[in-house]
C-alpha cells in the first residue's frame, strides 16, 4: 500500500524539474557577431560542406570534411583554424526514433529548433516538466577545450569570452525569462585568466564554470598541483560552481583502439569516478572550503563504493599514500560537503541514495542528446523515485539545484547582478 510518506504517482505532484545538465548546439551567427573584424574570417564560423569519412571507435570521434563538390552526404560543420567539427545527429538526437538515432552529419534544418533557438527551447522543455536547465556547450566542446587546442591565444581568449557574452546576455537574456541558467568558459590555458574570467562573469550573476574532469588529458597540469589555485581561488570566493562534464578531457573511456562505442557509452562514468577520487586526495577542498563541484551525466550508482574505498585508502595507506599531509578528514566527510553527482536515469543509485547523500545528488534531462529522457524526464524520476518520501524527491529535483546554483525560490536565474 502506498503512504503519504511517498510520492504519489498518479496526482501529478512530481515536483518542476531543474536539470543541471542540458546542452544548447550554439547558432552560427555567435562568434561572427561577437569578434573584433578581423577575426571573423578564421574565427568560429559555420560551412555547409559533404562529410568525406567519420568514425567513432575507441573513443575517438574523427570526422573528415570534404571539397565542395564531392559526393557524401551534406552538413553544417564548425570550421576554426584547422579544426573541421560537424553538427551531428548525436548532439541533437531529440525526437528521432532509437533506431534513427545514427552517427551522421547534420544541418541546422535538420535538428530539432529547441537545440538552437531559446524560445523554442522554453518549449520543449515545458513538454518535459522541465522548469530550468543549465546548458553546457557544443562547439566549444564541455569546457571550452576547443580554445585551448587553438594556436592563437589572443582569438581563443576572445573566443571564450565572446561565448561567454553570448550565454549571459541571448541565451540566458530576457527572452528566456530565468529558465535557463548561465554555465560559462574559462581560458583553460593560464589560470590568472581563468580567475579574471571567473570573477568578471560572477559580477553579473553567474554561479557555474565548466572545467575538465581530466586536465592533464588536455595536456593541462593536475590538480594536485598549486597551478590552479588561481582559478580555484576565483571559485572559492565567488561561489562559483565547477561543473564537469563526462568527455571534458577530450577522452572518452574505453578499451581497445577497435571497442565500438556502446564500450565507451557504457562505462562513461569512469571519467567522473577517476575525477572525483583526485579531488578527494587532493586537499583542494581544505584549501578551499567554499569550493563546490558537480558532475555532469556521471549518474550516481558508482559513489557509494567509491567513498567505502576511499576511507580505507585515506586511513590505512596514511604512511605512504602520500596525501597525510593535505588530506585531513575522510574523503566521505569531503565529498558530503563539496561534491555533487548528477544523473538522469539511474534507478540503482537511487535505491542506494542513503549511502550517497540526499544533499549530494542533482537532475538533469540531457536534452538534446541521444541519452535524453526527453520528452520522458518526469515519468523516469516517478519510475525510479516513486519509493522516496516527497521531500527527498524535491531536493532531488529542485532544492539541491536551487541552493547550490544560487536560484530564486522558484528556481530561476535573477539575471546580471544576481
Amino acid at each position: 500500500m502506498e503512504t503519504t510518506e511517498t510520492l504519489d504517482k498518479t496526482s501529478g505532484t512530481f515536483p518542476k524539474i531543474i536539470s543541471v545538465d542540458d546542452h544548447t548546439v550554439e547558432p552560427p551567427h555567435v562568434w561572427q557577431d561577437r569578434l573584433p573584424s578581423r577575426y571573423r574570417d578564421i574565427g568560429p564560423r559555420i560551412v555547409r560542406a559533404p562529410l568525406k569519412e567519420m568514425t567513432f571507435l575507441g573513443g575517438k570521434f574523427a570526422p573528415v570534411m570534404g571539397e565542395k563538390g564531392d559526393d557524401g552526404p551534406i552538413g553544417d560543420w564548425w570550421v576554426y583554424e584547422d579544426l573541421h567539427r560537424p553538427l551531428t545527429r548525436l548532439d541533437t538526437a531529440v525526437g528521432y526514433a532509437r533506431d534513427e538515432i545514427k552517427l551522421e552529419v547534420i544541418t541546422y534544418e535538420q535538428m530539432r529548433p529547441g537545440s538552437y533557438d531559446v524560445r523554442q527551447r522554453l518549449a520543449d522543455m515545458d513538454v518535459n516538466h522541465v522548469q530550468s536547465a543549465l546548458c553546457f556547450p557544443t562547439f566549444p566542446r564541455f569546457c571550452g577545450q576547443t580554445f585551448t587546442e587553438a594556436k592563437d591565444r589572443e582569438l581563443g581568449l576572445l573566443g571564450v569570452r565572446a561565448y561567454n557574452d553570448w550565454m549571459v546576455e541571448e541565451w540566458c537574456g530576457p527572452d528566456a525569462q530565468g529558465r535557463l541558467i548561465p554555465l560559462t568558459l574559462i581560458p583553460l590555458w593560464d589560470a590568472e585568466l581563468a580567475a579574471a574570467e571567473v570573477r568578471r562573469n560572477a559580477a553579473r550573476g553567474v554561479r557555474a564554470v565548466a572545467f575538465s574532469e581530466i586536465p592533464p588529458h588536455l595536456g593541462l597540469p593536475s590538480i594536485h598541483t598549486d597551478d590552479w589555485d588561481p582559478f580555484l581561488a576565483a571559485c572559492d570566493e565567488t561561489g562559483t560552481v565547477i561543473a564537469m562534464h563526462i568527455g571534458s578531457s577530450s577522452k572518452m573511456p574505453s578499451t581497445s583502439a577497435d571497442a565500438p562505442p556502446a564500450v565507451g557509452s557504457t562505462i562513461t562514468f569512469a571519467n567522473c569516478c577517476f575525477s572525483m577520487v583526485d579531488w578527494l586526495m587532493s586537499g583542494k577542498f581544505e584549501r578551499f572550503p567554499n569550493l563546490k563541484v558537480m558532475y555532469a551525466e556521471g549518474q550516481i550508482g558508482w559513489i557509494p563504493y567509491i567513498l567505502e574505498r576511499a576511507d580505507v585508502v585515506w586511513e590505512e595507506n596514511r604512511a605512504w599514500g602520500g596525501v597525510a599531509e593535505k588530506v585531513h578528514r575522510p574523503p566521505s566527510e569531503l565529498f558530503a560537503e563539496h561534491v555533487y553527482g548528477c544523473f538522469f536515469d539511474d534507478a540503482f543509485g537511487l535505491r542506494n541514495l542513503d549511502a550517497i547523500g540526499v544533499g549530494n545528488v542533482l537532475y538533469e534531462t540531457d536534452y538534446p542528446h541521444s541519452d535524453s529522457t526527453w520528452p520522458k524526464s518526469k515519468e523516469v524520476g516517478e519510475a525510479q523515485m516513486g519509493h522516496l518520501p516527497p521531500d527527498v524527491v524535491d531536493r532531488i529535483v529542485r532544492r539541491n539545484a536551487i541552493e547550490l546554483l544560487g536560484l530564486t525560490e522558484n528556481g530561476l536565474w535573477a539575471g546580471p547582478g544576481a
